[in-house]
């Protein structure tokens, strides 16, 4: 597999939104980049994102050599990864483009490049089936957006080699990014697996008319959210424990807490319930457009960011 420190090319395949956030972060690294997507409004959604993420980026410690404008489109995948290091495949959710897009790039591709999938659930192991040397195609799921979130997911599943998966996370890691490896592949991978847990227990409440939608989120924004920016469910249950750390939680919380588990919904989101929750959305957001909302959130995200290097 290549170096990570030889890696100077990217290929994006799949310029949507997440994509078009990939660019952003690899050109503020010093890369160049090649993107692709079939649809004909992409270049514009590059150059829209690049620019409006670069200030961002910049305060955040873009490389000296970081050059906005260092990306051309190329509307043919399997010429856009021709002369690529590294490709990140972003194409949408689903097996069916997926799977004829990664075999068509991996056939124009030598062995040694890695192949990573944004895939935010699909399993490695599907989308590499009739590929060419499967065993490079891997995982490498970012959190969005992916131009700040740092977590990227690598999942190698039953078909990726030690050595994708160590290349590719020894890739990310060169840029900046906080690399995880999963050992064994299940369906969502891992985070939105947490995340799906809490949200399925956040739509239940609102289903049993235990409070609004603005109070459910509150009580996450506002609560444990601001301790789970800083340490994990776990880290924060070893502080809960005070000096007998974890153990002493076992010991003394736990049984309060699981007692709770039973409890926990499963809710059946009807249409009436989606009504419900949207409208619950729209009055705990202020009916704010969705590009305010992601402009405050990215700000907030950056200074969050900084204050955590700090």
């Amino acid at each position: 597999m290549i170096p990570a420190q030889s890696i100077r090319r990217v290929a994006v395949i799949g310029a949507g939104t997440i994509g078009a956030s990939w660019t952003a972060w690899f050109l503020s690294r010093g890369l160049e980049v090649v993107a692709s997507d079939p649809s004909p409004g992409a270049p514009d959604l590059i150059r829209r994102m690049v620019e409006g993420a670069w200030p961002i980026l910049q305060t955040l410690g873009a490389t000296p050599d970081a050059d906005p404008t260092r990306w051309r489109f190329e509307a043919d995948p399997a010429k856009a990864v021709q002369g690529a290091d590294f490709v990140q495949e972003s194409a949408p959710e689903r097996y069916e483009v997926k799977q004829p897009l990664l075999r068509a790039i991996s056939g124009a591709l030598p062995a040694e490049v890695v192949i990573a999938s944004s895939s935010s659930g699909l399993l490695a192991s599907r989308l590499s089936e009739g590929t060419t040397h499967p065993g490079r195609i891997v995982i490498g799921h970012p959190f969005n957006p992916p131009h700040l979130i740092p977590l990227v997911e690598v999942v190698g599943g039953a078909t990726g080699s030690p050595e994708a998966v160590e290349a590719a996370v020894a890739f990310y890691r060169a840029i900046g990014k906080h690399p995880i490896v999963l050992k064994k592949e299940v369906p969502g991978h891992l985070a939105n697996r947490l995340q799906a847990a809490l949200w399925r227990e956040a739509v239940h409440m609102v289903a049993e008319g235990v409070a609004t939608v603005a109070d459910v989120d509150a009580a996450i924004s506002e609560g444990p959210g601001l301790r789970w920016a800083l340490m994990g469910p776990h880290a924060t249950f070893h502080l809960a424990g005070g000096e007998g750390g974890y153990a002493h939680f076992m010991h003394h919380l736990m049984p309060a807490v699981t007692s709770w588990w039973p409890s926990l919904g499963n809710p059946e989101v009807t249409p009436h319930l989606q009504k419900a929750l949207i409208a619950g959305v729209a009055e705990g957001t202020g009916g704010k457009p969705i590009p305010e909302l992601a402009g405050a959130r990215d700000a907030a995200l950056a200074r969050l960011l900084a204050a955590r290097k700090g």
